[in-house]
């Protein structure tokens, strides 16, 4: 049985629908009654309904403090059931990050400045509790552009770590442009272990939306075109690269998803 961990920026029905909302749910629905077992994340926005979705906290995989930028934030980690599925959702939580109202922008549409030590603590949440976990995935499946640094960081800071070092990584395209979620990212954001400016030094001193396209798709091992109108520079940008791309399919089926992971 296929172990998948999912990645997602959003996901219904704890978020307003949008296309990359209804495939985080949906896509992992379909192959967890395909016989692949599913564990999904994402972070705990700060105007998701916690008691309508009956969220709670795993005390025993919170508490952790992750440094990001030189200062500490500490990891809070809940667990809700869509209903209907018999799909499980973690939500990274810290009030320093996700305590706001709105996701990603502010009052006048424009991305928030911490945006980029946000989806880096998101990144990092999701690793440190698969390994609480003690659950070892065989691929992991980014959605949307706060989950970008999760594969340079599974490859570079925690290439020594069993319970991921293995699984291969796609990261799905969306019609979202990077620079919807990020203004700019600053190098030190992804400072941790092995990761630091000697790495980075292909990268922008603070890098923009080129810099996270390239970041996200270096380090994957295949990309997804998730929608017709997927952002086609980072498509484009894999094929340059020579990385496997899935075209839009669009019945959405597990079948293909399955045929694609397992071409990797």
């Amino acid at each position: 049985m296929k172990k998948i961990l999912f990645v997602n920026q959003d996901t219904i029905p704890y978020v307003d629908e949008t296309e990359q909302a209804r495939l985080g749910m949906q896509i992992p629905n379909k192959l967890q009654d395909n016989d692949c077992e599913i564990r999904t994340f994402m972070p705990l926005w700060g105007n998701i309904n916690e008691r309508r979705g009956q969220l709670h906290e795993v005390i025993r995989l919170s508490g952790l403090n992750i440094p990001i930028c030189d200062y500490d934030h500490q990891l809070i980690i809940k667990v809700a059931s869509i209903p209907q599925t018999k799909l499980q959702v973690y939500f990274i939580d810290n009030d320093d990050f996700f305590a706001r109202k709105a996701q990603t922008v502010d009052a006048e549409g424009k991305p928030f400045s911490d945006n980029d030590e946000r989806a880096a603590f998101f990144a990092r949440g999701v690793i440190e509790t698969i390994k609480k976990l003690h659950w070892i995935p065989d691929y992991i499946i980014c959605n949307g552009w706060m989950s970008a640094m999760l594969p340079i960081l599974v490859r570079e800071a925690y290439k020594s770590e069993p319970a991921i070092a293995e699984a291969k990584i796609i990261t799905c395209i969306y019609n979202e442009t990077p620079e919807a979620v990020f203004n700019k990212v600053k190098k030190e954001a992804l400072y941790f272990n092995s990761i630091n400016a000697d790495l980075l030094h292909d990268y922008s001193d603070i890098m923009n939306e080129t810099d996270i396209v390239k970041i996200a798709i270096d380090y994957s091992d295949g990309i997804i075109a998730a929608l017709p109108d997927s952002y086609e520079p980072a498509l484009s940008y894999a094929r340059e690269q020579g990385k496997r791309v899935m075209d839009y399919i669009a019945d959405d089926s597990a079948a293909s998803y399955n045929a694609f992971i397992e071409s990797l």
